[in-house]
């Protein structure tokens, strides 16, 4: 099928106003990205501060999680419906207006209708950037270029959020955690509004309300499962009902999309061998990047004594590896592997770091232990994560792009919430059985259990390169129209 173009017209921006508008577009992002850790280090200050009591405290995050979420392919069907570059407009000033909100919040319950409406702007601000990249870019070296700088602040977001946060607790206090946000999104909208080229849209799509309902319901009782792990355990009663419920919705939302004339989700974009392969290859690597990113906290803060801004810096190597394995490492690779080649030896150098995470002790010393391990992981997945976004959403119609770029999205955060969750338990697992024959020993406990989760780590790592060997080159005129 060729590519349509029917209800997309404009004139294509100048290269350089493209390449200034990919900054503002990154920075929007970044914004995302960031707060998914900031508030998590100031965490302690707002519990005290808005005076709520530790079973409470876990709102703060899941108030934020659940929407972003569940809305994430509502968010990408919204921008292939009412045109990218206002969705993210709409997506920045919306984000900047709840960030004020939850910064002026005297209350926990304040607090999360900010945090729920973070999520939800952030939900259409996701992956309203991600098909931003793919429809300016449809030169093949131009668009690696690209995908490198946002594969860039994809991958070491989160880092960074825990030094800024921690940096903003030791000058200011946690409130600033949330106005930074404004700072960010008044820069990104009035970049954006001047550099960004809206289209001329000669339809519209409608929007499957009752599909969106379907998949919002279903991801958030998957990923609210997944989270709720942490405590209630994989096995308990709540944690499968949640997954088993959330599993029936979304086989009810595969079956309207198969049948209604608008779908949310094409199911030709789904049932596409590269973009599910890219996306399920993405939500394994973030598992196990999202779960030694938790390992390696409490490990810094419990058993190394740091700061939350000394735990920030910690993660330095691994951010800064990542932003050169996306945008430095993978482009000239990518040049001459294709990706069924460059994704599973990314991953593999990804596996070789977590295992050197899985044979770390206590006494283990940061520059020439763990560092090195972070450098490992950091280029690996940075590495993996350009060509799996590009191969996401290359070969899609732009009336497509926004709900390919969702999907990818999706996959990420499932994959996330699951890997957090999944060795989590396996970590604490392993801590409470050495601590049961050898009492009193806390850190050397908390150090097996990271290295019991870390081999853990490794196999999905391993898993996700095998997955990876399944895809095949991909043909620029590829279409799911």
């Amino acid at each position: 099928m060729t590519l349509s173009l029917s209800n997309v017209a404009h004139a294509p921006p100048s290269e350089s106003r493209r390449w200034l508008a990919l900054v503002f577009i990154a920075l929007g992002q970044l914004m995302v990205a960031l707060d998914a850790t900031i508030v998590n280090v100031a965490l302690p200050s707002v519990q005290q501060s808005l005076g709520f009591a530790d079973v409470e405290r876990h709102w703060v995050v899941t108030a934020y999680l659940l929407p972003f979420a569940g809305t994430l392919l509502l968010g990408g069907r919204i921008a292939d419906s009412f045109g990218q570059k206002r969705a993210l407009l709409v997506g920045l000033a919306g984000f900047a207006m709840a960030s004020l909100l939850g910064g002026t919040a005297t209350s926990l319950s304040t607090l999360m209708a900010a945090r729920a409406l973070q999520g939800l702007f952030g939900a259409l601000l996701s992956p309203t950037a991600l098909s931003l990249v793919a429809v300016s870019f449809p030169d093949p070296r131009a668009r690696a270029k690209a995908f490198g700088v946002y594969g860039a602040v994809a991958a070491c977001g989160a880092s960074l959020g825990l030094v800024l946060g921690g940096w903003l607790m030791r000058v200011a206090d946690w409130r600033f955690c949330l106005y930074v946000n404004v700072v960010f999104a008044a820069v990104a909208l009035v970049g954006a509004s001047l550099t960004l080229v809206a289209p001329r849209r000669t339809e519209r799509p409608k929007l499957d309300l009752l599909g969106a309902l379907l998949v919002g319901l279903g991801v958030t009782a998957v990923v609210l499962g997944c989270t709720s792990a942490y405590a209630e355990g994989w096995g308990s009663p709540a944690v499968l009902s949640r997954i088993g419920l959330g599993a029936a919705l979304l086989g009810l939302f595969l079956l309207r999309q198969k049948h209604t004339s608008s779908p949310l989700l094409p199911l030709a974009i789904l049932f596409d061998r590269n973009r599910a392969l890219a996306s399920l290859v993405a939500a394994l690597a973030v598992a196990a990047m999202f779960g030694l990113f938790l390992l390696l906290t409490y490990h810094f803060q419990v058993v190394s004594r740091h700061s939350p801004l000394e735990t920030g810096l910690a993660f330095l190597p691994m951010s800064l590896a990542a932003m050169f394995g996306s945008s430095v490492l993978a482009r000239w690779l990518g040049s001459f592997l294709a990706p069924r080649v460059l994704i599973p030896a990314a991953l593999a150098v990804a596996a070789l770091g977590m295992l050197l995470i899985a044979r770390v002790d206590v006494h283990s010393a940061y520059f020439t232990h763990i560092a090195p391990a972070e450098i490992l992981v950091g280029l690996g997945i940075g590495s993996t994560m350009m060509p799996a976004f590009s191969l996401a959403t290359s070969g899609v119609d732009p009336r497509d792009a926004g709900i390919a770029s969702a999907m990818i999205a999706t996959a990420q955060q499932i994959g996330g919430s699951i890997g957090t969750a999944f060795l989590n338990t396996m970590a604490a697992s392993a801590s409470a059985a050495y601590l049961s024959e050898h009492a009193g020993a806390v850190s050397e406990a908390l150090v097996h259990g990271s290295r019991a989760a870390a081999g853990w780590g490794a196999f999905i790592l391993v898993l996700a390169a095998s997955c990876a060997r399944g895809l095949t080159n991909p043909v620029a005129s590829r279409s799911n129209s």
